[in-house]
C-alpha cells in the first residue's frame, strides 16, 4: 500500500459514515413528520445503501473474527438483498446470515480453497440436491488486507447473476477496506504501546534506583516520612506501569506528577521550588498516556542534575476554550536550539532531552503536526515547554476505573 491510499481510504470511510448518519437522522424526521418527502424511489435506495453500510461498519473496523463478521453478516446481506450470505477466514465459516447453514455450511471452505488459491471473485453452481432450497448460485468474493487474503465474502442467490458477482465483489472490496482501516488501528496501537515502553525503559532504572536512594535514607532519621515517601513510590509506579489504556486524564497525569515531584524533592531538598497553577476545568481533558511527566522529569534533570543553584518549576495548565493548554518551565541551564532541534528529530538520543522526541512524536500522532510541542530555550535561559492538548478528539478517551490511592 502506498502512503497516501491510507489516508484515501480513511476519508472514504469517514464520508460514508458521515453520509450514513446523516441519513439517520433525516430517517428519525421522517418518523416525526409523516409528510416529510425523502425524495425519488433512486434517493431512497441510496439513503437505504449509506445507511445500511454506515451500521456495517463499526464491527468490521474490530477486524475479522467471529463476534464481528456475526454483528456485519445481516447488515451486508441486507446491501446486498441476498438469499444468504457468510464470511470466512482461510480456514473456517465465521458468521451465516439466512436459510441453508444445515446443509451448505460443509462445502462452502471447498469452494472458498478454491478463491483463495486464484485471488479473484468466483461465481458458481451451488448444485444443491434439495429441491426447496433457494441457494443455486453462489458468489465468492476474497477479502484483503496487508498480508494478503484473509478470507472470503459469500452471497447465494437463486440464479445465475452477473449483476450479484459485481456487487458482491464490490462490497468484498468495501470490506477489505474496513478491514485494513482496522489493521491501521492496531498497528497505531502496537506503535505507541511500544513508544511507552521505550520511555518506561528509559526513565525508570534512574528513577526508581534514586527514589529508593532518598527513602532509605529517612528510614532512620524519620520513618514517617520515609513511610509517606514509600506509599508516593507505591502509587507512582502502579501509575506509570499500568497495562490498560493509551489515554488518562490531566486530572491524573498530574496526581502522578505531584508524586513524582516528592520524591523529588526529597532527594533535592531545598533546591526544588515547584509552583503549580492548574485550572479546575480543564482536569477531566484526557490526553496521551505518560505525556507530562517526562516533561516534568526533563525539567528537574535540567534544572537540579545539570546545575549546583537552586531550581523552581512551574506547571501551569489554563482553560483555552476547544484547548487545555499546559506549560511546563523551568529557571536551570537550558539548551542549544540547534541541539534540541536534533533531539526532536531524533538525530541524537541519551539522557540529554529525557522523553522530549518521544512524547513529542505521540502528540503528533494522536492530535496532528500542529499540536507538537514547542520548546523556548537558550543555554543559560531555562526551558519552557508548551502542551496544547484538545479537549474533544474522536477516539481520544481515558480509561476509567484508576484506583483512589486512599489515604495517606
Amino acid at each position: 500500500m502506498s502512503g497516501t491510499e491510507p489516508a484515501v481510504l480513511i476519508a472514504a470511510a469517514l464520508a460514508l459514515l458521515a453520509a450514513g448518519m446523516a441519513l439517520g437522522r433525516l430517517a428519525e424526521r421522517r418518523a416525526s413528520r409523516p409528510d416529510l418527502d425523502l425524495g425519488t424511489p433512486v434517493e431512497r435506495a441510496t439513503f437505504h445503501t449509506l445507511h445500511t453500510a454506515s451500521l456495517a461498519a463499526p464491527p468490521l473496523r474490530a477486524g475479522l473474527t467471529e463476534d464481528t463478521a456475526r454483528k456485519a453478516a445481516r447488515r451486508l446481506r441486507s446491501l446486498l438483498g441476498t438469499e444468504a450470505l457468510c464470511l470466512t477466514d482461510r480456514e473456517s465459516v465465521l458468521a451465516w446470515d439466512g436459510p441453508g447453514l444445515d446443509h451448505h455450511r460443509p462445502r462452502v471452505m471447498l469452494r472458498v480453497a478454491e478463491m483463495l488459491d486464484s485471488g479473484r471473485s468466483q461465481s458458481v453452481e451451488t448444485h444443491c440436491e434439495r429441491l426447496d432450497c433457494p441457494l443455486r448460485w453462489a458468489v465468492i468474493a476474497p477479502l484483503t488486507g496487508e498480508e494478503g487474503v484473509l478470507g472470503a465474502l459469500v452471497a447465494y442467490g437463486s440464479r445465475e447473476s452477473a449483476v450479484l458477482v459485481r456487487a458482491a465483489t464490490e462490497v468484498a472490496r468495501w470490506v477489505s477496506v474496513q478491514l485494513e482501516l482496522a489493521e491501521l488501528d492496531r498497528s497505531r496501537t502496537r506503535l505507541i504501546e511500544a513508544e511507552i515502553r521505550a520511555l518506561r525503559a528509559q526513565i525508570s532504572p534512574h528513577f526508581i534506583y534514586n527514589s529508593l536512594a532518598s527513602i532509605a535514607s529517612f528510614v532512620r532519621t524519620d520513618p514517617e516520612r520515609a513511610r509517606e515517601l514509600l506509599l508516593e513510590f507505591a502509587d507512582f509506579t502502579r501509575y506509570s506501569f499500568r497495562r490498560h489504556g493509551e489515554f488518562t486524564t490531566l486530572a491524573d497525569e498530574l496526581r502522578s506528577i505531584e508524586q513524582y515531584l516528592a520524591l523529588a524533592g526529597a532527594r533535592f531538598g531545598d533546591r526544588l521550588k515547584v509552583t503549580l497553577r492548574i485550572a479546575p476545568e480543564v482536569l477531566p481533558v484526557a490526553l496521551p498516556f505518560l505525556c507530562l511527566q517526562p516533561l516534568v522529569e526533563n525539567a528537574v534533570k535540567h534544572g537540579l542534575e545539570d546545575s549546583p543553584d537552586q531550581c523552581r518549576v512551574t506547571i501551569a495548565a489554563r482553560d483555552a476554550g476547544a484547548e487545555a493548554v499546559v506549560t511546563i518551565e523551568d529557571d536551570g541551564v537550558g539548551m542549544d536550539p540547534a541541539e534540541l532541534r536534533r533531539i526532536l528529530a531524533g538525530e541524537r538520543s541519551g539522557s540529554a532531552g529525557i522523553g522530549l522526541s518521544n512524547v513529542d512524536d505521540r502528540l503528533r500522532q494522536v492530535y496532528g503536526d500542529d499540536h507538537g510541542l514547542v520548546i523556548e530555550t537558550a543555554v543559560g535561559a531555562g526551558m519552557k515547554i508548551t502542551v496544547r492538548i484538545p479537549k474533544y478528539r474522536a477516539g481520544v478517551h481515558s480509561s476509567p476505573g484508576r484506583r483512589d490511592p486512599g489515604p495517606r
